[in-house]
C-alpha cells in the first residue's frame, strides 16, 4: 500500500480543492435563507476534514506519478469524489445514497440525468451546487487541478493525458501542461459568463441565467426547474441555448487558438468542426420536415423551432428539453438518441465517442472496402490531411469495440432487471455518452427516479464508464494493473 500513498496525498488535495467550491453554494444558502445551509456545512465539514486527515497520513511520501499512477488518479477522483459532491443532497432531501451518489455522478460527468423532481420549490443553493457541478465536471476537475498543483510541487502531465478527452492526447497547445489547463480553463470561464449574460438579457432571473450558463457550456443539462427550457417558452433564450450548445460542442483547443491568435482560421482547419454542424443542420431540418410531414405541428417554422432546440440539444449531449420529444414519430427521438453518440468534438465538454474517432471508424471501414477490391493499393486513413497512425486506429478499434460491448452488456442487465427493451437501451445508451434523458420511463417527462436501486448503479458505473472513455476505468479494474 506504501506505493500508493503519493497518490493518495495528490487525492487528499483533490478533496482540499473540492471541498472548497461548496463555500459558493453556502454562501448563497446563507444569503438567501433558504434552509439548505446547515447541510452545506457539514458537508464541507467531511470533505475538507477527510483532506486534511489524507494529507496528514502521506504528507511525507514524495514521487512524480507514473502513467499507472495517472489512471488510479482518474479512477479516485470520478468514482470518490460523487461520494462527497452527493452529501449536501444526502443531508437536505429525502433521498437515499444510491440515489444522491447517481445525481453526484450525473452532474460531476455533465451527464445530466437526475432521480429528482419538483426542482421548483427546492431551495435556490441546492439547485446552483447541481449546476455547479456539472460547471465543475463539464471541463474536468482534472484540468482544474493539473492548472493547481503545479504551484503545490506536483506534476500533473500524466493526469491530463488521462482526462483529456479524444484519441489525440498528446497535442500540446503550450509547452507545460499546467499552462495548457489553465488557458483552456480561461476560455471555459469566459464563455460561460458571455452566455449567463445572454440568458439574463434574454429575461432569464440572474440565478437561473448562472445556473444554465453552468449547465449549457458544461453540456450538462441539469434545470432548475422540472420543465426545463419550456419553463420560460422563449425562441430568444433557446436560440441563445442552441449557440452555446453549438459552441461548446467544438473542440476548447480551436477556441484557444482562435482566441489567442484573433484568427477563425483555428475553425477551418478543425477536421471535426464542419461534420459536426453538418450533421446537426441535416438533421434539424429533416426531422423539422417529418414533424410537419406527420402534422405534429401546423408550421414548419414551429417544427423547425421544436426540433433544432432537441436535436442539438440531445445530440451535444446536453439533454435540455422544451417539450415531451418522445411524443413525436419514434424515428425522430431515436434518431437523436443515435446522434448522441458521436455528433460532439474531442476535448469538447460532451460525451460519446467523439466525432473523431467516428470519423477514424468510417474511413477505416472505407479503407477495407478499398482492401477488398484493390489488395495491394496504399490507402491510408487521412484526418484533416494527415495519416493515421496505426496506434491510434488500433486504439481507435479497440474503444468502438468495447464502447458495443458496453452498451450490450448493460442493457442486457437491465432489461433482466425487468425494465422494458427501450428503457433498457435508452438509459444505457444516455449515460455512456452523458447525455440525461433517454427514452420510456426515463424519457423527457420522466426521470431516472422511477428505478430501483440496482438499475441506478448500472446507469451509474454507465456513465463513469463514458466519461473516462472507457479505457482509463477498465484498465485499473484488469488484475494485470495491480501487479508489481
Amino acid at each position: 500500500m506504501l506505493r500508493y500513498f503519493p497518490v493518495f496525498r495528490v487525492w487528499s488535495l483533490f478533496l482540499l480543492i473540492f471541498g472548497s467550491t461548496m463555500f459558493v453554494p453556502m454562501a448563497l444558502s446563507y444569503f438567501l435563507d433558504d434552509g439548505a445551509l446547515p447541510s452545506f456545512a457539514s458537508a464541507i465539514a467531511l470533505t475538507t476534514g477527510g483532506g486534511v486527515v489524507l494529507w496528514l497520513a502521506t504528507r511525507d511520501h514524495h514521487r512524480d506519478l507514473t502513467t499507472r499512477d495517472g489512471f488510479l488518479m482518474i479512477s479516485l477522483v470520478w468514482a470518490g469524489l460523487p461520494a462527497f459532491a452527493a452529501l449536501p443532497l444526502l443531508f437536505y432531501l429525502p433521498i437515499d445514497m444510491a440515489d444522491a451518489y447517481f445525481e453526484a455522478v450525473s452532474g460531476l460527468t455533465a451527464s445530466g440525468a437526475t432521480v429528482l423532481s419538483g426542482l421548483d420549490a427546492m431551495p435556490p443553493s441546492i439547485n446552483f451546487w447541481r449546476t455547479q457541478m456539472v460547471w465543475l465536471g463539464g471541463m474536468g476537475l482534472i484540468v482544474l487541478a493539473v492548472a493547481i498543483l503545479p504551484m503545490l510541487g506536483i506534476g500533473g502531465r500524466q493526469m491530463f493525458k488521462s482526462e483529456v478527452p479524444g484519441p489525440m492526447k498528446d497535442a500540446k497547445l503550450t509547452p507545460r501542461m499546467g499552462e495548457t489547463a489553465k488557458g483552456l480553463w480561461r476560455i471555459y470561464v469566459l464563455i460561460t459568463l458571455v452566455c449567463a449574460l445572454a440568458y439574463a438579457l434574454a429575461g432569464m432571473t440572474p440565478l437561473d441565467a448562472v445556473m444554465h450558463a453552468f449547465s449549457t457550456v458544461a453540456l450538462g443539462g441539469f434545470s432548475s426547474h422540472d420543465a426545463s427550457f419550456a419553463y420560460w417558452d422563449s425562441p430568444l433564450i433557446e436560440a441563445i441555448a442552441i449557440f452555446f450548445m453549438l459552441v461548446s460542442s467544438i473542440n476548447y483547443a480551436a477556441h484557444f487558438l482562435a482566441l489567442s491568435g484573433r484568427s477563425l482560421r483555428p475553425y477551418r482547419r478543425d477536421p471535426e468542426a464542419r461534420y459536426v454542424i453538418l450533421v446537426l443542420a441535416v438533421s434539424v431540418v429533416g426531422i423539422a420536415a417529418l414533424l410537419r410531414y406527420e402534422e405534429v405541428y401546423l408550421s414548419f417554422v414551429e417544427a423547425l423551432r421544436y426540433s433544432a432546440f432537441n436535436v442539438v440539444s440531445v445530440a451535444t449531449t446536453t439533454g435540455f428539453a422544451n417539450i415531451d420529444y418522445a411524443q413525436w414519430p419514434f424515428f425522430a427521438p431515436l434518431w437523436m438518441l443515435f446522434l448522441c453518440s458521436f455528433v460532439t468534438s474531442a476535448g469538447s465538454t460532451g460525451g460519446g465517442i467523439k466525432m473523431m474517432r467516428a470519423l477514424i471508424l468510417y474511413k477505416q471501414v472505407y479503407r477495407e472496402l478499398v482492401r477488398a477490391l484493390h489488395p495491394t493499393a496504399v490507402y491510408p486513413v487521412k484526418i484533416g490531411g494527415m495519416a493515421t497512425p496505426d496506434a491510434v486506429l488500433f486504439a481507435v478499434l479497440g474503444y468502438g469495440f468495447m464502447y458495443m460491448v458496453s452498451i450490450t452488456s448493460m442493457t442486457l442487465l437491465l432489461s433482466f432487471s425487468g425494465l422494458d427493451i427501450v428503457t433498457a437501451f435508452s438509459a444505457v445508451a444516455a449515460s455512456i455518452n452523458n447525455t440525461g434523458p433517454g427514452l420510456g420511463q426515463v424519457g423527457p417527462a420522466g426521470n431516472f427516479g422511477v428505478l430501483s436501486a440496482f438499475q441506478t448503479s448500472v446507469c451509474t458505473f454507465a456513465m463513469l464508464l463514458g466519461r473516462l472513455e472507457i479505457f482509463a476505468l477498465l484498465v485499473v479494474l484488469t488484475p494485470a494493473f495491480w501487479r508489481k
